[in-house]
């Protein structure tokens, strides 16, 4: 069973919050709001893929920390939803079939290229029924049908909070100095071939060979391709163009101060040596307001949204029972 079908199907059935009651003795219950149900079946369903993604970033006591806290927000927003779903009901608001149909009709042809056959196989696998994926589905749409109708299209963003939005995320418009560089990376006590070291001729008295070669205008990619220990030495030393962060101070300090088609001297670092040549440089480059405007008074007005949203849900949530388990 393809793996992104069945995350799908399991996405989309978090978005209801009624259960029957055999369901909620078995699940157990981790909260309730007004009269519905959260069951901890629930919870786990949408912990899924979070915590997934959180073992593959935290361990030990830290990962069973962060996973506490992401069931605590998971039963939050179940809790919203449903308080939205309720909100709706008492407003005797309705989704119309046709809008179902159609996010249905959606889902089979993009995620099941078109095969209502594969997506129905897929439903009954897991022991849901269409009824019951088409009133999640329902319920989806009306929690963000609610949310989006709580936020206003007239919200005007000032001159001054776009500047000050501009000023605090300058480095989000802002590209690095960047240089696109090449090396030759020689390691003592490194073997060529099959051949052992020779003592006799260290890697710094090699270096300091090739280094003469290229002041006299040998080709650099063709030196690197015949003596660079690195990984890069099949493309002549080529890095590409890279930021600051890339290097180590070391090597860092020395390539960001070569100009383009300058050759280093040879670096000696952690007996390896190296041989650095800067093909073009780029500056610095930060944005100007005019050209990242349109962009920061769409973040601010998302972020009023947001706000609005908020706003509205904490008074259900105000006027609302809730106890959590």
């Amino acid at each position: 069973m393809n793996i992104t079908k069945l995350s799908l199907i399991f996405t989309l059935l978090t978005a209801s919050v009624t259960l029957n009651a055999a369901q909620e003795v078995v699940n157990g219950i981790a909260a309730v709001a007004n009269g519905d149900i959260i069951t901890f079946s629930q919870v786990r369903e949408l912990m899924g893929a979070r915590e997934k993604s959180a073992a593959e970033i935290y361990q030990g006591v830290e990962l069973q920390q962060k996973i506490q806290e992401m069931r605590k927000e998971a039963i939050k927003d179940l809790i919203d939803r449903a308080l939205i779903l309720q909100e709706f009901k008492k407003k005797e608001f309705n989704i119309p079939s046709y809008i179902i149909d159609d996010s249905v009709h959606r889902i089979i042809r993009q995620e099941f290229g078109g095969d209502r056959t594969a997506f129905v196989r897929t439903l009954q696998a897991q022991g849901y029924t269409m009824a019951r994926f088409r009133d999640s589905e329902k319920d989806k749409i009306t929690v963000q049908a609610m949310r989006q109708a709580k936020t206003s299209d007239n919200i005007i963003v000032s001159p001054v909070k776009i500047r000050e939005y501009y000023e605090k995320n300058r480095a989000a418009y802002s590209s690095p100095e960047q240089v696109k560089l090449r090396m030759i990376i020689l390691k003592e006590g490194a073997v060529t071939g099959d051949a052992p070291a020779d003592p006799a001729n260290s890697k710094k008295e090699m270096a300091a060979e090739i280094r003469e070669k290229l002041a006299g205008g040998a080709e650099f990619d063709r030196l690197a391709q015949m003596y660079s220990e690195d990984s890069t030495n099949e493309a002549g030393g080529d890095w590409g163009w890279i930021e600051r962060k890339t290097l180590n101070e070391e090597l860092s300090k020395v390539a960001f101060s070569l100009k383009p088609g300058e050759i280093s001297q040879i670096i000696p670092l952690d007996n390896s040596y190296y041989i650095l040549m800067v093909e073009a440089k780029k500056p610095s480059i930060t944005k100007p307001l005019s050209e990242v405007q349109q962009e920061i008074v769409q973040a601010l007005v998302q972020q009023e949204k947001v706000k609005g949203q908020e706003r509205w849900l904490q008074g259900l949530r105000e006027k609302a029972y809730i106890k959590i388990f």
